[in-house]
């Protein structure tokens, strides 16, 4: 009993202690941290909010309730105790009672749950779309005007640095790219996911994002940044040998910085056209 009331008591102890992480500094996993990233989205602070305040104390709950009720079981049923066997084989008061309840649990988390899918699948008027397209192993992004307009529009790719790269760069290894997703603040983004050759998954926690990159299909999911930064994921879906290789990088810009780096990033790549174009008419 002794045994068991320390292990009781060093469990609740931990759950006190579980607020302290999320004082971790934004946008950059920790390394053996646990728990959420701070949130960067209203679809994320809800995920938080539907974990910590609907879940986390039903199940602890339960957790309790069961291992209480295994003590007592423990304790007054065992031979010692109650050397003659009970001979009863059922109680209908007892059934009724453990197939309503979990029912009624069930009820009590759909409701919140039911609300943070809507808020998730119910993608807002958007102020700009961006096609992240899932390759083995990286990610290529096409931005499109909202108005069809092919000449306001930007495709590259974004791949893992190496280590000696990302220690250069000033970015965490594993995590920093060479050419990051750029989107602008304070607005709303839908993210069309697609794969080019296997499954993959596009997952930003602190967005609240995870959704799978399927070849032939198209997924839509969204995300609105308030503050300005850098926020990193990875893909979330076994697809090969370098699955764990395949990160994404996104800078989050005030509107006037995010204008200037599109029209930068825009002349970059229509002259690196330009030449291609070039070279592919020589060589014909």
């Amino acid at each position: 009993m002794r045994f068991l009331s320390k292990i009781t008591a060093g469990f609740f102890i931990a759950l006190l202690a579980l607020p302290a992480f999320a004082d971790l500094p934004q946008n950059v996993p920790q390394e053996k941290a646990y728990g959420f990233q701070p949130a960067a989205t209203e679809v994320a602070r809800q995920i938080h909010i539907f974990h910590n305040l609907w879940l986390m104390p039903i199940i602890t709950a339960i957790v309790v309730l069961v291992t209480l009720l295994m003590i007592f079981i423990f304790i007054r049923f065992n031979r010692k105790a109650n050397p003659e066997p009970q001979r009863f084989s059922h109680n209908s008061l007892v059934e009724v009672i453990w197939t309503l309840v979990p029912v009624l649990i069930l009820v009590i988390i759909a409701v919140p749950s039911f609300r943070l899918l809507y808020l998730e699948d119910v993608i807002p008027e958007a102020d700009l779309t961006v096609k992240a397209t899932g390759s083995q192993w990286y990610w290529d992004y096409e931005y499109t005007d909202p108005a069809g307009n092919p000449d306001k529009t930007v495709s590259y790719s974004s791949i893992m640095l190496e280590a000696d790269e990302a220690k250069a760069a000033g970015k965490p290894r594993l995590l920093g790219v060479d050419n990051p997703l750029v989107v602008p603040a304070g607005k709303v983004v839908r993210v069309i996911v697609t794969a080019s050759d296997v499954m993959h998954s596009f997952a930003v926690p602190a967005f609240g994002v995870k959704i799978d990159a399927v070849p032939g299909r198209l997924n839509e999911t969204w995300f609105k940044v308030d503050e300005p930064g850098v926020y990193y994921g990875q893909c979330s879906e076994l697809c090969g040998k370098r699955h764990a290789f395949m990160p994404i990088e996104v800078h989050v810009l005030p509107q006037a910085d995010y204008d200037a780096w599109f029209t930068k990033t825009q002349a970059e790549y229509a002259t690196l056209h330009a030449l291609d174009g070039a070279k592919l008419a020589l060589a014909n």
